[in-house]
């Protein structure tokens, strides 16, 4: 088992400017054999990559860290010589949907709500942390956990989800479909009317976490119906 742990153990730099964000991004990431290292300021993040440039696997940014904000503070970091490890922003310090485009030119890796239950952390973070078993989608994804149902064939399963965005939706199971599967999926958004019915195919799947639904036939109402469930829940919590 230690061998097991070790191996999979990569190194996480948390930046946040709030110790309770910064300590419950440390404490899920270390109980699932991380190692993390959580900085303050914008200063103190940049030293700590240059010190350990091609040693860091994964940077969560606070975008309104003190001494450097917003894109300037991903130019900076991205100026590092030698590093090149994938940036995954914390949403409620998106200031606009500008800001997410100029975001989207620099490279970053994706985003995760910092107010995120402490069970959904790791589950976030693996497609970025371990890119070779994902698939990962571009744009914003908010975390949930709703009931869902998916059919493959005459066979229906249930289950909750880890998270939504525009293109698709993360499930959490035990027994995830192999890539590629084509699936039938039902849904309700938190305050909707009426179930979404939608198909899809995997995306990804990992028997520790579950399968990524990535969606090929969605109605136009309940797919602006998702779209507008993730914006709205996607920059809330926004700091000031």
């Amino acid at each position: 088992m230690p061998a097991a742990t070790a191996v999979a153990a990569k190194t996480v730099v948390i930046a946040d400017d709030t110790a309770f964000v910064r300590d419950r991004f440390k404490g899920a990431l270390q109980s699932a054999g991380h190692r993390v290292t959580a900085v303050s300021s914008a200063n103190e993040l940049i030293a700590h990559i240059r010190t350990y440039t091609g040693l860091v696997d994964l940077v969560v940014l606070d975008l309104r860290l003190p001494q450097s904000q917003g894109v300037a503070l991903v130019r900076a970091v991205r100026a590092i010589e030698g590093f090149t490890a994938p940036i995954v922003v914390f949403s409620g310090t998106i200031a606009s949907a500008d800001e997410v485009r100029e975001l989207s030119a620099l490279g970053i890796a994706g985003y995760i709500n910092e107010y995120s239950a402490v069970q959904h952390i790791v589950p976030a973070l693996a497609p970025h942390l371990f890119p070779d078993r994902h698939n990962r989608r571009s744009g914003p994804r908010v975390v949930l956990g709703i009931p869902v149902a998916y059919r493959l064939g005459n066979t229906i399963a249930a289950a909750l989800t880890l998270n939504i965005s525009h293109g698709g939706i993360a499930i959490r199971t035990t027994n995830p479909l192999d890539a590629g599967t084509a699936v039938k999926v039902r849904f309700r958004l938190p305050g909707a009317a009426k179930d979404v019915d939608a198909e899809g195919r995997v995306a990804w799947s990992d028997r520790r976490m579950g399968m990524g639904l990535q969606f090929t036939k969605v109605a136009p109402a309940d797919q602006a119906g998702i779209d507008d469930f993730v914006r709205k829940h996607f920059f809330s919590n926004r700091k000031a």
